[in-house]
């Protein structure tokens, strides 16, 4: 799931462009969802990308684009016969995430969540709003492991969702400057 490739437009998409350039010639075949006008696909870094056509709903697109997406991956994976599959993705909306998590299990795949920032925690939110968004982050109980690109994220994941004894990893993006 990489909303922008291939011109990446975020520190998650820039992690997937770059994993996908550094591994092209890995016996493992990427498959990349994709934001975009039309249900087309292409090849990117040796990688199957596949564009979801988002319709204009205002900020229901997300969620929109995280079922869709995850949808025809597991829709790609059965007719594939793929092999213990990998998910990877920003973010599962919870209301859908336990879903998901059974539908790639009995595809023998695993699901990686990146929990992506904790938005809702900043002040500017009312306290409404920020009880949604707490409600929409996925707390680790329907992932098989959190890839967490802070350290302050993964904290607060383990200490807020503790009773699930989520699987968390820190795994810094980092970037590359070349003169």
């Amino acid at each position: 799931d990489a909303k922008g490739i291939p011109s990446s437009y975020g520190g998650y998409e820039t992690f997937v462009d770059k994993l996908t350039e550094y591994h092209q010639d890995e016996k493992n075949k990427n498959h990349i969802a994709c934001k975009g006008n039309e249900n087309e696909e292409f090849e990117y870094h040796n990688a199957r990308c596949f564009k979801v056509k988002v319709p204009n709903i205002g900020p229901a697109q997300a969620i929109y684009y995280d079922i869709v997406a995850l949808s025809r991956c597991c829709k790609y994976i059965e007719n594939n016969n793929i092999k213990n599959p990998i998910i990877y993705v920003r973010l599962v909306e919870r209301p859908f995430a336990a879903y998901f998590q059974r539908k790639i299990h009995k595809l023998n795949g695993q699901l990686y969540v990146n929990p992506d920032g904790h938005e809702f925690l900043r002040k500017k939110w009312s306290k409404p709003v920020e009880n949604i968004g707490k409600y929409q982050t996925i707390n680790g109980k329907y992932a098989d492991l959190l890839i967490c690109d802070s350290k302050n994220i993964e904290k607060y994941i383990k200490k807020e969702y503790k009773e699930y004894k989520p699987n968390t990893i820190f795994i810094a993006y980092g970037a590359e400057t070349r003169k």
